[in-house]
């Protein structure tokens, strides 16, 4: 244990709850088109249908969701240093002409 309380080694993981049935990874490749409402009105009810049965698919979703949320509150929170917008606009620039 360290001086937080936290033990060095990971927490023990039962394999079952890592398997994932092929069905799953169907609706686990879907996961950031939900999140974004790219998906039609029908597939979104499957997916959600799906997400709301299945634990491991929905905390892969929850996981996303949150993951979303910590990048999005970081980007906000950080201004650019000096210049990079220029830096990253020039390169795009570069990279349009080459094509």
């Amino acid at each position: 244990m360290d001086d937080q309380g936290m033990t060095s080694e990971p927490p023990a993981v039962d394999a079952g709850d890592l398997a994932v049935h092929e069905e799953c990874r169907e609706y686990l490749a879907e996961v950031h088109q939900f999140l974004d409402g790219e998906l039609g009105a029908e597939r979104r009810t499957v997916v959600q249908i799906h997400l709301e049965r299945c634990g491991p698919c929905h905390g892969a979703y929850d996981f996303e969701a949150e993951l979303r949320v910590v990048v999005s509150t970081s980007c906000q929170e950080n201004e650019l240093p000096e210049g990079l917008r220029d830096r990253i606009a020039s390169l795009l620039r570069d990279l349009a002409d080459e094509v």
